[in-house]
């Protein structure tokens, strides 16, 4: 929770952010340990925040928080409720579930091209208007509970802004973490933004034609550890953690090729899903994995110069008809996607991101909405590599380095009564547990 005074406006990496990327992605050791880093988004000056929020678009988050690798944490806020007589006349800042009004964002980046921050908000309390002089002061009342020590023999007092949701966010980790200890730090951090949900008022302020500022501001929304532990009758996860190789070179040429893509079958429940019919249906999934970042600031001016290697993932579409024709269409276009021309089928246009807002950083999440039907026929995605400087500097000898992944999926359906859990568990032979 401790960051630079001076934001990073265009969100390009600095010396500090580099080196948690690096740290998190262990590449510079034998067994190369990946490890997560949650990191605060940094707060807005608290004399401006009167302005809310129109303050809280024009400070960026703090250096490190544009990590790749890191969580980002900004806050936003469910306290909007004062109960104490000294404060009768105040009122709350910010309504419910919105913007926290110290928590930075990154809308004032003009290259969209770096990644979203922050990646989740978390509880981070509220501020109240003084009616004497219009200004904001914190009230203990709108802020979070915690301990202490101190000579004074206090055990509690209370804390707010992006420092206290980085703690929440860092509890949240544990908990995953103590409940699947077998889990990777790239599968943990995915199942916090695979778990997160933008609240009604979020939605409200950000409709779908703001898709980008909504990204800016909230990143991925408030996780549900609910979600990101259980799975249930209606709406079922499945972690996949595996690795490919994205390049490969040879000491006979200095070129570097793609080399692997990795097929994934899905075990969903086809004969439930075909009784669904056109009942509807979601499918989110989330890729989460770290790259390494460029040595020397000179390849940091843009992202494929700075990620080591990028990755992406793409499910079956009914028109694809047979998977020969499923690869087809992705090889063609994932070698250099800032070359192509994104695809505008009516597939695309069912995801709540699509492929320009999801394709960035280091991890990617969207919802896929649409027909239980239409979902039925789409039991494969892909994961394939984009480039990055892994390929681009022969030199640095990485062209044949592995990457690890974790791939994250949820199927959920609004129709209770529909069991899509004990047939993926009977398929996959995962213990059904007792009720």
């Amino acid at each position: 929770t401790v960051t630079a005074s001076e934001c990073r406006d265009e969100g390009t990496p600095s010396s500090w952010s580099a080196a948690l990327d690096q740290i998190c992605s262990g590449s510079e050791e034998a067994d190369r340990p990946s490890r997560l880093l949650i990191v605060s988004a940094g707060n807005t000056p608290i004399t401006d925040r009167h302005e809310y929020p129109a303050v809280n678009e024009l400070h960026g988050v703090e250096d490190p928080a544009q990590s790749w690798n890191a969580v980002c944490v900004g806050a936003y806020t469910e306290k909007t409720a004062i109960r104490s007589d000294v404060y009768a006349d105040w009122r709350p800042l910010a309504g419910t579930g919105q913007l926290s009004p110290g928590s930075r964002t990154s809308m004032i980046w003009s290259d969209k091209s770096w990644p979203v921050k922050p990646d989740i908000v978390m509880e981070g309390g509220n501020l109240g208007i003084d009616p004497t002089t219009g200004r904001a002061d914190y009230i203990d009342d709108l802020m979070l509970l915690t301990t202490q020590t101190g000579r004074n023999g206090a055990m509690f007092t209370t804390t707010a802004d992006t420092s206290a949701a980085t703690s929440l966010a860092a509890r949240y980790a544990a908990m995953i973490w103590a409940q699947y200890p077998g889990l990777s730090a790239e599968s943990v951090r995915g199942l916090l933004v695979h778990s997160a949900r933008w609240t009604k008022p979020m939605l409200k302020v950000f409709p779908r034609n703001k898709r980008w500022q909504r990204l800016r501001v909230y990143g991925y929304g408030v996780p549900d550890l609910r979600l990101a532990l259980w799975s249930a009758g209606h709406h079922t996860t499945m972690v996949i953690e595996d690795e490919l190789q994205p390049f490969e070179s040879s000491a006979e040429s200095t070129i570097v090729k793609a080399k692997d893509l990795r097929l994934h079958q899905l075990p969903w429940p086809k004969d439930v899903l075909e009784q669904l019919g056109e009942e509807s249906v979601s499918l989110r999934v989330t890729l989460s994995y770290f790259i390494e970042p460029s040595p020397g600031r000179a390849g940091w001016k843009t992202k494929h110069q700075y990620q080591s290697h990028g990755l992406r993932f793409d499910i079956k579409r009914p028109t694809d008809g047979s998977e020969r024709e499923f690869l087809q269409r992705i090889t063609k276009s994932a070698w250099n996607e800032d070359q192509q021309k994104l695809s505008s089928s009516s597939d695309t246009r069912k995801w709540e991101l699509g492929q320009k807002l999801r394709n960035l950083g280091s991890v990617h999440s969207d919802v896929w909405k649409g027909s239980a039907a239409q979902l039925a026929v789409a039991g494969m995605i892909a994961v394939y590599p984009v480039s990055g400087w892994w390929r681009n500097r022969p030199k640095q000898s990485r062209g044949n380095r592995s990457a690890r992944y974790s791939l994250i999926l949820s199927l959920e359906t609004a129709a209770i009564e529909a069991d899509l859990y004990t047939p993926i568990a009977n398929q996959i032979g995962v213990p059904i547990p007792a009720t």
